[in-house]
């Protein structure tokens, strides 16, 4: 008798199974060989346990016959290596201080280390994964990012704005079984490399490639209503309102106005998710209600 319930226990697993691969067809059919920039940062890139389950969801969403194209961040590999060269990290309105010294360390780290540590991780996932950074067949151009402190223009250095992104090199990767991994370095007309909010270059990379979804791995669980419960969807023509009244404040305002311009340029859904929950990716992209916030044109 034992031995039969469990197999009814098992049997019931398994199907349940199955009803999960069942929910997540008609996300895959629609999102086929459509592509998905996802910005890779936060707790998602330290913990041992969620960097796997990153790189086994973007393994899995290439082999469904989608085409993931990943941007990553990496502060706090650079700010460990500027302090290796005693050189203080000074942040102005959010973005870092960038010299010649402090840029070549940050193209270093970023396109050196960070970089190939995520391609080999996702390569050992069964992924073909390819790094590049915006030097690559000019992939980024970029010109000089000045910041305003008390209404006046200041130069931080080697920071910069994305001025255009060369599509042709990302295309020629996804329609093949590769997927790109970008490091945010830019270069100018000049050859001169400038570091770049690694959000800045997500959302122009999935703009110029009119991307179906943006997705921004996060440590929060989302955007959150003024009860803290989480608000799963918001119509771009929201946006301002919720800013407005204040349920939307602090450092998700540039955040969610970044989605709604990216929304307002060509992509077609942005998500802010919680990277701290295992295998999050796939729990937003394929499953009925999601864990985090989309946002959208009505």
């Amino acid at each position: 008798m034992s031995g039969l319930a469990h197999t009814n226990d098992t049997i019931e697993t398994m199907i349940k199974k199955a009803d999960i691969l069942i929910e997540a067809l008609p996300y895959i059919r629609k999102l086929y060989k459509k592509r998905i920039v996802i910005k890779y940062g936060g707790n998602a890139m330290i913990n041992e346990d969620l960097k796997k389950s990153v790189m086994d969801d973007i393994t899995l969403l290439k082999y469904v016959g989608i085409n993931p194209i990943i941007v990553h961040g990496g502060g706090p590999d650079i700010t460990n290596a500027l302090k290796i060269y005693n050189i203080e990290s000074e942040f102005i309105n959010g973005l870092r201080v960038t010299d010649k010294d402090t840029v070549n360390i940050a193209q270093m780290v970023l396109v050196g280390k960070t970089n190939k540590d995520i391609v080999s991780k996702l390569n050992h996932a069964g992924g073909k994964a390819i790094g590049l950074c915006g030097l690559d067949g000019n992939l980024i151009k970029c010109q000089k990012h000045y910041t305003e402190v008390d209404g006046e223009k200041k130069d931080i250095g080697y920071v910069g704005d994305v001025i255009s992104v060369n599509t042709k090199v990302i295309d020629l990767l996804t329609e093949d079984e590769y997927i790109p991994v970008i490091a945010p370095i830019g270069v100018d007309d000049e050859g001169n490399s400038y570091n770049i909010n690694a959000d800045t270059v997500a959302s122009a990379v999935a703009e110029a490639l009119n991307a179906e979804k943006l997705m921004y791995l996060t440590d929060v669980r989302g955007v959150l209503d003024k009860d803290e419960h989480l608000i799963h969807r918001i119509y771009t023509d929201e946006v301002d309102t919720l800013i407005a009244n204040e349920t939307i404040t602090g450092g998700m305002i540039p955040k969610v106005t970044g989605c709604k311009e990216a929304v307002h340029n060509g992509v077609e859904r942005v998500h802010i998710i919680d990277g701290r929950i295992v295998h999050s990716i796939l729990l937003e992209i394929f499953t009925d209600h999601g864990i985090g916030t989309m946002i959208l044109d009505r």
